[in-house]
């Protein structure tokens, strides 16, 4: 393959992945503007805030296992939880379950490897999606937040 067409191929490839991303800016923005509107914000510290517990981190798997899109469309909606006051454990575990726990992503995936690797990888991962947001709400529980850009 010569440079000109290495060259090519990689802008190809670039523009066809920003064209996919901008296609989830929209409804992204529009689910960011009716979770601020449609969710007060006490309901969303009562469910998912610091006093929350188990049942919190419990309803954060929920919320990312049965999200639908990529996995850069949790990152604005998870800065818009974490705004209004969801604990950090629970931003992680959202994030953690929409990326790894997918409910359709589990169907297709005991389809084609079966339903007992499915299982056996679910119940693998919990623990450790759990375990990851708590470590990672000790280790930045002197900022306040999880978010670097944050002040």
């Amino acid at each position: 393959m010569s440079l000109i067409e290495l060259i090519l191929n990689t802008f190809t490839n670039s523009s066809q992945f920003l064209i996919e991303v901008f296609k989830f800016f929209p409804p992204i923005l529009i689910l960011m503007g009716l979770l601020e509107a449609w969710i007060p914000k006490d309901k969303i510290e009562t469910h998912l805030g610091h006093e929350s517990g188990i049942k919190g981190m419990l309803f954060a798997i929920i919320l990312g296992s049965a999200a639908a899109g990529p996995l850069f469309a949790a990152f604005p909606i998870a800065k818009s939880l974490s705004e209004k006051g969801v604990r950090a454990a629970n931003t992680v575990i959202f994030l953690c379950s929409w990326a790894t726990i997918k409910i359709p992503i589990l169907i297709m995936e005991s389809s084609y490897l079966g339903i007992r690797f499915s299982l056996l990888r679910l119940f693998v991962t919990l623990p450790f999606i759990l375990l990851m947001g708590l470590i990672i709400e000790r280790l930045c529980q002197n900022n306040g937040s999880i978010f670097s850009n944050d002040h």
